[in-house]
């Protein structure tokens, strides 16, 4: 019910804000900038998100099945098992979701983004077999998307190549506040589920994990925080394709030690690809489409103008609200944050706070309506439930992480 509300509530103040344009303004071209955005916006969600997203979902759905049946997806879940059944607490130790989800979120991490997208897609039709309720999402589908909407990536590859492209003298010096925010993100996400849906979280099993993931990213933080980013780029590229392929080798060597036949097992799994990719497309257009009505009327402009003067009000340094589009724009569109992260940089310089500060909000957080809109999609998940309120609060906390970090970091 939740996104049936935000989907009208776009469209409604698209409209008023639209009408004051015209009425008070004279601004005779606002609607015909939100029609024409109307149709842009339904044309980039099928012909440039869900149709080449049908290929690589079929190589990977396929790739996939062929891993299922060589047993390496119980392999990964026996081995994530205990940490993940605290979390999940629905889904039976051993269940191939297991192993989903952590290829998922290992491809996040390694800014793998459209290999990640079809492990995440596996995961939640996974677990949708165990889900009750068809229509409604189930605890374990909303903790695995809250989290993935954090967005967890440990080398914020394009940030910092889009940097170097702008002329940074140092495009790497917002890698580390990148990486905090985004893990912040992630740890506040986990807790606030965790929370609401009554699980143990102080737990050795949990505590555990979390130490050991924390101490790793500090040691990679501190190895990596030294380099040059040239150096830094080579590595995460040679690193995340290294593993990448390293998956693709162990599923078929494991295929070919169980005597599965590789190739039909392929064939069966890569079957389901494109009809994922043709079921995601009217959720994909509806959200798109209001995101784009309500950018193109102006109220994203409207809003930050609104909490520029209210926090001058307070006599608090505002210097970071011209940062806030990107911050704001993130949870609706990544592709929109991402061009208005690299505006920031071109109008303030990237070496400004401003500039850095972009970066920084980029980094911390995913697209929160776009992954609702695309994983209950594909499943059919009509009741959200408290997805997109947790998502967005987990996405609030990457924003203040974010400021606090820039003023640290940059001020």
């Amino acid at each position: 019910m939740a996104l049936n509300y935000i989907w009208v509530a776009f469209f409604l103040i698209a409209f008023v804000v639209a009408l004051v344009k015209l009425i008070v303004f004279g601004d005779t071209e606002i609607f015909k900038i939100i029609v024409e955005g109307l149709f842009d916006s339904s044309k980039v969600a099928v012909m440039d998100i869900a149709l080449p997203l049908a290929g690589v979902m079929t190589f990977f759905l396929g790739l996939l099945n062929v891993g299922e049946k060589a047993g390496a997806i119980n392999f990964l879940a026996r081995i994530i098992g205990p940490f993940f059944n605290k979390l999940f607490p629905e889904v039976p130790k051993d269940h191939p979701a297991n192993g989903q989800m952590i290829m998922n979120f290992s491809a996040n991490m390694l800014g793998l983004d459209n290999a990640a997208t079809p492990f995440g897609l596996k995961a939640m039709a996974s677990l949708q077999e165990l889900n009750p309720s068809k229509e409604a999402a189930s605890n374990a589908q909303i903790m695995f998307l809250v989290l993935h909407t954090s967005g967890l990536t440990i080398i914020p590859l394009s940030i910092l190549a889009q940097r170097a492209i702008l002329g940074a003298q140092n495009p790497s010096d917002v890698f580390i506040p990148c990486v905090i925010g985004t893990y912040v993100t992630t740890v506040v996400a986990l807790v606030a589920v965790g929370l609401k849906q009554r699980i143990n979280l102080l737990n050795t099993t949990v505590l555990g994990w979390l130490g050991g993931i924390t101490g790793f990213l500090v040691l990679a933080l501190w190895w990596l925080s030294g380099k040059p980013k040239e150096e830094i780029e080579m590595i995460s590229k040679v690193v995340g394709n290294l593993i990448l392929m390293i998956i693709v080798v162990a599923f078929l060597l494991g295929a070919l030690r169980k005597k599965v036949p590789i190739f039909e097992t392929f064939i069966e799994g890569a079957k389901g690809g494109f009809d994922t990719s043709v079921r995601i497309i009217p959720y994909l257009v509806g959200m798109l489409v209001a995101i784009g009505a309500f950018r193109n009327a102006g109220a994203m402009d409207a809003l930050v103008g609104g909490l520029k003067y209210l926090f001058g009000l307070t006599g608090m340094n505002t210097d970071f609200t011209d940062a806030l589009p990107v911050a704001l724009m993130k949870p609706l569109s990544g592709s929109g944050a991402r061009a208005l992260m690299i505006d920031a940089m071109k109008q303030f310089g990237p070496d400004s706070f401003v500039g850095r500060l972009v970066c920084i909000f980029q980094g911390s957080a995913d697209t929160t309506f776009y992954i609702v809109a695309l994983y209950f999609g594909s499943v059919g998940i009509r009741n959200t439930r408290y997805a997109i309120p947790y998502g967005l609060f987990a996405d609030f906390v990457g924003v203040l992480a974010g400021i606090a970090l820039g003023y640290f970091f940059f001020h």
